[in-house]
Order: structure tokens, then sequence, then C-alpha cells
């Protein structure tokens, strides 16, 4: 479900800015909209993580089926590949001091920086069970149809110094198939003069033949 992916990947968020970036400074990590009244009735210093766009990441998009197999290695399922999606987030500081943002943020920054995607240490629940990668960019300019302004208005807030991180989570669309059973060859026979059954040749389909001048022709039957 995308419920429970957003969740995990705000839950691995949450401890890469505690426990790597600010190695536990004592600054509270939040997620809500950081609208005027939110910042009105904040005391403490804070990073906020705020999502604010979700879409789907066309260019991971994969068609087909994927198979997958039981201990013996026999197919057993057919399962439509997890569609990713990019969940766009919004990181600011909070403080008395501008100063203190600023070295907020720049913890902030380096922290995601040694990255190139969540630590799989970090993940848990669906999206650490598919066993994928996680990719995630830093502070790239926003897509041409939305630039920070515009989320800055809808929140009713002034412009803030801040840091876009978008991560790419794989949802698995939890369509599957079951396999047939395994088909067994089945192989012709005729009668030998003693009654015993004889295998039938195959067809020469895709045979190669001799040709008048030695090489191979690959007309595709045996003449």
């Amino acid at each position: 479900m995308l419920a429970d992916v957003i969740h995990e990947v705000d839950a691995a968020i949450r401890v890469l800015i505690e426990e790597r970036a600010l190695s536990r400074a004592g600054v509270e990590v939040v997620f809500e909209a950081p609208t005027k009244e939110w910042a009105a009735k904040r005391g403490a210093p804070a990073v906020n993580v705020y999502l604010y766009d979700i879409r789907e990441d066309i260019r991971r998009r994969q068609g087909g089926l994927v198979d997958e197999y039981d201990g013996n290695g026999r197919v057993t399922r057919r399962a439509k590949p997890p569609r990713y999606f990019k969940l766009s987030y919004l990181i600011t500081a909070w403080t008395q001091r501008p100063e203190d943002e600023h070295r907020l943020l720049s913890q902030v920054l380096l922290g995601f920086l040694g990255h190139e995607a969540l630590p799989s240490d970090l993940l848990s629940g669906s999206i650490a069970d598919l066993g994928l990668t996680i990719p995630l960019t830093v502070a790239l300019p926003p897509p041409e149809d939305r630039s920070f302004a515009d989320v800055w208005s809808a929140l009713g807030g002034e412009l803030k110094p801040s840091i876009d991180v978008v991560v790419s989570a794989p949802v698995d669309t939890t369509q599957r198939y079951e396999a047939g059973p395994p088909v067994a060859e089945l192989r012709a026979g005729v009668g030998s003069a003693d009654g015993a059954l004889e295998p039938v040749p195959r067809p020469w389909r895709h045979a190669k033949r001799p040709s008048a001048t030695g090489g191979a022709d690959t007309d595709g039957e045996r003449r």
C-alpha cells in the first residue's frame, strides 16, 4: 500500500536526520506543514520535513511480468513489477537565530550527500521486503511546473531557506498470477520390426544443410 510506503520512507528519513546527520543534537524532527500557525507555536529547535508532492517516476516504470520462484527453482507465480513514486520533501530548520538554522541545514545537507539511496539498514516493512534500492536526490532544481515559492505561497508563509529531497520509492502493485504446472516433454514413437517403439526424429527446422559450394544453407528445412 502507498500509505505504508510513505510512512516507511518517513521513518527512514527521520533516523537518517536524527542519528546520522545531527547525531541526536536535541533537535526535533517533525513532518507537519510549516504554516504560520505551526511556526508561531514552535519553541524548541526543529527540522521540518514536509512532504509537498507525490508523483509517479515514469522513467522507472517497467512492463511485462517478473517470475517468482519456489525453493526448488520452479516458477510459481508471475507478478507485475513495482511502480516507483517520487516523494518530494521540503526540509527547513527552525530556531531563534538564522545562523543556527543555517548550521542545522548544513548538517542535514551533509548527512544526505553521503547517500545516493536510503541506507538499506534504515528500511522496514514493505519497502524492505522488496529488497530494492531506494534512490534519492538532494537539492536539485524543482520541476518546471512547480517552484518552491509556490509551495510557500500555498502554505501561507514567507520564503525560507530549504533543502529539497526527492525519494523514488517502489510500491508493490500486489498484482500476481499463478503459474501453471511445468509441462513434461512428450515424444512420439513408431513401431519397429520387433514391436519396440523408436523415437520419431524431430523436424529439421532451423537446421543447416550443405550448399553446393560447401558452405551452409539456412533455408530452414531439410530436403
